[in-house]
């Protein structure tokens, strides 16, 4: 058998042939899978907000920096960054995003944190707060809400984690906060030449 014999065995036609059906597999579940994604990482402020109020505002003043971005996992399960930290001094006066209703405030895991549903079902926590309200109490955009401490352990000073979903539980979706400001962009990242093989 020579060389050439040798890339043209059945063999080797069998494992090109399984070799091109797995990618196709792999391109036609990503296609199929990424239109919902970019939705939803794409989605306007008006989307992302809840209706009838689309009216979100920084949850500190003056406008903070952030410290670290939105990451969240691939797979739900999985560890990840589900919001996003904002720089202030322990003490700062931690604002309501958005018009709503406090949905809790209390302690989770040792930490102190608020959260608050706005009219369409969107959830805002705010964390590690101590609060100045109460579950039931409703709450305007800019609202004091409580006060910034210590204690994230995202970050080496004080930083408020801000983060926004919709559901709970399994069916929980987390969406970047900055959404709601406007504030966010996405970029895709180039295939590589050899990616594209």
């Amino acid at each position: 058998m020579t060389s050439t014999d040798r890339f043209t065995s059945p063999i080797v036609d069998g494992m090109r042939f399984w070799w091109a059906l797995l990618r196709a597999t792999v391109l036609l579940t990503v296609l199929a899978t990424a239109p919902p994604f970019l939705a939803e990482l794409s989605a306007s402020p008006a989307q992302a907000a809840p209706q009838g109020s689309t009216d979100f505002d920084w949850p500190l003043v003056p406008i903070p920096t952030v410290v670290k971005g939105f990451a969240p996992p691939s797979e739900r399960w999985l560890p990840g960054h589900r919001g996003v930290d904002l720089a202030a001094p322990a003490g700062a006066v931690v604002r309501a995003a958005g018009q709503g209703v406090i949905n809790f405030a209390g302690t989770v895991g040792g930490k102190p944190v608020v959260s608050i549903r706005h009219s369409d079902g969107l959830l805002t926590t705010y964390e590690p707060v101590a609060a100045s309200v109460r579950s039931g109490q409703p709450v305007s955009r800019g609202s004091p809400i409580g006060t910034l401490v210590t204690g994230h352990a995202g970050c080496s000073s004080p930083c408020l984690h801000w983060g926004a979903r919709r559901g709970s539980g399994a069916s929980a979706v987390y969406f970047d906060p900055l959404a709601l400001l406007g504030r966010i962009q996405v970029r895709l990242k180039p295939v590589a030449p050899e990616d594209g093989r």
